[in-house]
């Protein structure tokens, strides 16, 4: 009789979903925070929007709608990206003229910081190696674009990263301004942790510092 092997465990199971949920809703709460002179509307309005676009997202994955899920997912992230943009612009543009209180800058800045780690989290965890989906198809996670460290280990383990492994990777790029443990392989990613890096440059390097200057 053929003995089982211990090490194997079970890779079947999706991938959750509510974490990167619970980023998006806390990148909609940050907005709140930025005077409605930074945002594009009234400061509620991206909230609504990501509220209303989690919906059908939420409802098409339960109901197996693959396609529709990626559409209403890659919607969400591009209003947030969008609305992180303008309000990145804005406030760069109204550094010359002093017409935000040090106060106020140092809170919009750290809002946008926080808020640029958990959107660009949220593209890397949808993008890399198809998507949370096409992850959950494959027993092991053994290509995408970045070489995790435990990609390389040879435990016997089947192991996939989940959002964890992409807020931290966001993280890093947004504090050190580059990959830390995560090689990147793929050009979009590169492309992508440039934009994640130069949002962070800027908002840590001049809008804190200029803020602190004029305290």
């Amino acid at each position: 009789m053929a003995k089982s092997n211990p090490q194997t465990i079970d890779t079947n199971q999706p991938e959750p979903r509510w974490p990167a949920v619970v980023a998006l809703l806390a990148t909609g709460v940050l907005y709140l925070v930025l005077p409605e002179q930074l945002t594009a509307g009234p400061s509620w309005v991206l909230l609504a929007v990501i509220v209303a676009l989690l919906i059908p997202t939420i409802a098409s994955h339960r109901m197996g709608q693959i396609r529709l899920n990626r559409i209403f997912g890659f919607a969400s992230s591009a209003v947030i990206t969008f609305a992180l943009a303008w309000s990145f612009g804005t406030l760069v543009a109204r550094l010359p003229g002093k017409r935000q209180a040090p106060i106020e800058l140092l809170r919009s800045a750290a809002a946008l910081w926080l808020s640029n780690v958990l959107v660009f989290a949220c593209w890397y965890w949808r993008l890399d190696a198809g998507g949370p989906h096409a992850r959950d198809l494959r027993p092991t996670h053994t290509e995408g674009a970045f070489l995790f460290p435990q990609m390389l280990l040879k435990s016997g383990k089947a192991w996939k990263p989940g959002f964890v492994d992409y807020l931290f990777l966001a993280f890093n790029t947004s504090t050190a301004f580059s990959p830390t443990d995560v090689p990147v392989l793929s050009r979009w990613a590169k492309l992508l942790m440039m934009v994640q890096s130069a949002i962070s440059l800027g908002t840590l390097a001049i809008l804190a510092a200029r803020a602190i200057n004029i305290l």
